[in-house]
């Protein structure tokens, strides 16, 4: 039930609040306004009844003969019928000439069958005088219904020896009476639960309304517009509410203010950097070449010393592109160049300039064509299948296959595979599963930048391990990325070199 609730907007919830309240207390009062009415109709009915049936029989009985005849009890009882309370008599008493005699005033309607047992039984018997009670019968009524309808019974005893009184009079007036205000009361109730409902959505209005623009407000600012703010007025806990929305928003902009000028300084400190090593690392660079071209005659103790110097300029030469291209994605000016690429010469490429053909399989049918950015793509490979020679298992098999407007390229080797706890951060920059080897081979960056590159081409790269063992890379590239906003066209600055990162 409170799932349910929960699903129901919370205006409907207001609304249907109000209206069971309002239901309820409606309810509650034309209930007790009808039992109440009820109650006074038929007790004026029934006193006015049994007061004036009181009297005519003393009166009527009072001067009959004793013992009276049986047509002296007919126009008794006739008598006492005539009265303005329009009821039934029925007396019942000892007759001259021995035997009973009953004399109803309608014959066809009250009969002494029509009087309940235990209300004969009352009337009939005796009770002992004291002082508590000075008369030896009473008056005794009930409530009955015949045929459907409503009756009044009464019946007492002459004290004396006089006959039987019985009384039947009809409730069907007061019945009507009673469904015309319960009809009444029904209406009452029914417009009462209409106005509660536009009171209710009143109410929700004047409350949602406030909460409604809080929530826009809040979208907003969860779609990065910092500068929302909310107009306030009153003093009461909505108003408040705002207020802290305000503040908290004011606070969170300069957060965000300080964060993304940190981050801008950041950049250009990297990029900067960078640029700057570029000059020193061209001149080192020329040297360690003309140092390696020269390594069989230099001294044998000298050589392995040359030999680090060449490699360890060479990592540095790749970590400074890597730091740079990674500079582009963040600062956004990285840029697209499109041209039609046969996606298998392109892998067969990439695998030949780094002589990799003996430990790469290629499944690959030549003609699938894709409009991508060669570079960024080659990028991409050099990293993924990189990665996998140097961290997983030979042979590496890297299949291609399509779909009506995409591009999936598998990557896959035979190695131990990625450890679950590794797999979420493979594309983590500077991220290495193993931290007994800081300086292991490449930066960190490579898996980050090819995962840069297939964003900007509007594809995605996913991690897993093959249920047949080894680590799966999948590259999953759009067929034609014409249509991207950014990068249509645009010459791309830098040369994104392939260097490696992550784990396999």
């Amino acid at each position: 039930m409170k799932l349910s609730m929960r699903r129901i907007s919370l205006r409907l919830r207001l609304m249907l609040v109000f209206a069971l309240v309002a239901l309820a207390a409606a309810v509650s009062a034309s209930a007790i306004a009808y039992w109440l009415n009820r109650d006074a109709v038929l007790t004026r009915t029934q006193n006015a009844a049994l007061d004036d049936f009181r009297k005519t029989l003393q009166d009527s009985t009072g001067s009959l003969p004793l013992p009276p005849t049986c047509p002296d009890l007919q126009e008794a009882a006739d008598r006492m019928a005539a009265t303005s309370q329009k009821y039934e008599v029925l007396l019942i008493g000892k007759v001259k000439g021995g035997g009973d005699c009953a004399a109803p005033s309608d014959r066809e309607l009250f009969t002494l069958s029509v009087v309940p047992k235990t209300l004969v039984t009352a009337v009939n018997r005796e009770r002992k005088v004291d002082e508590s009670n000075p008369y030896p019968y009473h008056l005794y009524w009930q409530r009955i219904t015949l045929d459907g309808k409503p009756y009044l019974v009464a019946g007492a005893k002459v004290i004396g020896g006089g006959p039987t009184g019985y009384l039947l009079k009809s409730l069907e007036n007061e019945r009507a009476d009673l469904n015309s205000l319960g009809w009444s009361l029904g209406i009452a109730t029914g417009l009462a639960l209409i106005g509660s409902a536009l009171l209710a959505q009143a109410a929700a209005s004047t409350v949602l309304r406030p909460v409604q623009r809080l929530g826009d407000a809040a979208r907003r600012l969860g779609e990065g517009k910092l500068d929302t703010r909310l107009q306030v007025s009153g003093t009461d806990e909505l108003a408040d509410l705002s207020r802290t929305f305000n503040r908290t928003a004011e606070s969170l902009q300069k957060r965000v203010e300080d964060l993304s000028s940190r981050e801008a300084a950041s950049r250009r400190f990297v990029a900067d950097m960078s640029h700057e090593l570029r000059t020193p690392l061209t001149a080192i660079t020329a040297v360690t070449e003309v140092l390696e071209d020269e390594a069989e005659s230099l001294d044998p103790m000298i050589a392995p010393v040359v030999q680090l110097v060449v490699s360890e300029t060479r990592r540095l030469n790749d970590l400074v592109e890597n730091l740079m291209e990674v500079t582009r994605f963040d600062a956004g000016t990285a840029r697209l160049v499109l041209d039609d690429v046969d996606i298998a010469d392109q892998i067969t490429a990439c695998i030949d300039a780094r002589a990799w053909l003996d430990a790469v399989e290629l499944d690959a049918e030549r003609g699938i064509m894709a409009q991508l950015d060669p570079r960024r793509l080659d990028v991409i490979l050099a990293n993924l299948i990189g990665n996998a020679l140097k961290h997983g298992g030979s042979p590496v098999r890297v299949s291609v296959r399509q779909t009506d407007d995409s591009l999936v390229i598998a990557v896959r080797d035979h190695g131990p595979g990625i450890p679950e706890d590794v797999l979420p951060h493979v594309f983590d920059r500077f991220y290495k599963a193993s931290a007994s080897r800081p300086r292991s081979e490449g930066s960190g960056l490579g898996l980050s930048i090819a995962l840069e590159n297939a964003h900007i081409h509007g594809g995605e790269i996913t991690a897993a391990n093959s249920p047949e063992g080894g680590a799966v890379f999948t590259l999953t590239l759009p067929r034609d990325v014409a249509g991207l906003e950014e990068g249509d066209g645009t010459p791309s600055s830098g040369s994104g070199a392939a260097g490696e990162g992550g784990t396999s």
